[in-house]
């Protein structure tokens, strides 16, 4: 599927969205915000899809709100409304999210990045909180809940009170990125980290996602664990929980079936 501002193309069990305005460094529109939302909430439902690559086209990853467009925005059109159910919508959806950064991601592109699952950065990735730089709090699009979870408080405050720029190999540093490579092998290191994902039991990866979000909110150590055991519960109860075990006591890669609920597993999403 090709829109104005988004490109979404299937390669097997793996979708790639591209943010597709590189003449504006893919600056966000209200089509584009649109486009987005649309395409996380379908894949609550999409059982085909087992890993989600999100990367810009051109020059850059994503640099926010596209202010010039904004401006020209009346201003009761509502087009930053959806901007936070985007975020939501992407910690929903039971596919992990890759976002594969080079070039700026700021502002809104920046907490595109924190939303994913895992980011990986090519060697020009200049990440920052660019909302405190327009004289509006630098919590914004679940900046301030992802950011000091990921890097702790400090380094959250220092980005978030500021909007300086984290280069590629400064958030490698402090664990913001996972891995940094040059520009033109970022597809490659997108796609084999995928591969990797993509070798886990279909149920076994979304439950993994699943309980990584659920126990962000959690407090308690025994309501982790109790969230934990129910998980494990509905992967046993599945379909390659046995296919797991001969494969190890063989010492062979598993033949993981698709993706079919266990008979405990209920999603509601």
């Amino acid at each position: 599927m090709t829109a104005a501002d988004l490109e979404i193309e299937r390669r097997g069990a793996v979708m790639w969205i591209r943010f597709n305005r590189p003449h504006r460094l893919n600056a966000i529109t209200p089509n584009m915000r649109r486009e987005l939302l649309t395409a996380f909430q379908d894949l609550a439902s999409d059982t085909t899809v087992r890993v989600v690559i999100l990367r810009g086209n051109g020059r850059g990853f994503c640099a926010g709100l596209d202010i010039v467009e904004l401006q020209d925005q009346p201003q009761d059109s509502g087009a930053n409304v959806h901007l936070p159910d985007v975020i939501k919508a992407m910690r929903a959806c039971p596919q992990p999210i890759i976002s594969a950064v080079h070039g700026p991601a700021c502002g809104g592109g920046f907490a595109f990045a924190l939303a994913s699952d895992v980011r990986i950065a090519g060697e020009s990735a200049r990440m920052n909180d660019a909302f405190v730089r327009l004289g509006v709090s630098g919590a914004e699009m679940g900046v301030s809940y992802f950011l000091p979870r990921i890097v702790g408080l400090t380094i959250a405050s220092e980005l978030m009170l500021t909007g300086r720029f984290i280069d590629a190999d400064h958030a490698l540093k402090v664990g913001l990125v996972s891995e940094v490579v040059p520009d033109d092998e970022l597809d490659d290191a997108a796609r084999a980290l995928a591969e990797e994902m993509l070798a886990v039991a279909p149920l076994a990866l979304r439950k993994t996602k699943e309980i990584l979000t659920t126990s962000l909110a959690v407090t308690e150590l025994d309501e982790a664990l109790a969230i934990e055991d129910q998980a494990q519960l509905e992967c046993i109860q599945g379909p390659d929980f046995e296919e797991g075990l001969r494969a190890f006591r063989e010492k062979r890669q598993p033949n993981f079936g698709s993706f079919v609920p266990s008979p405990r597993h209920h999603d509601t999403r």
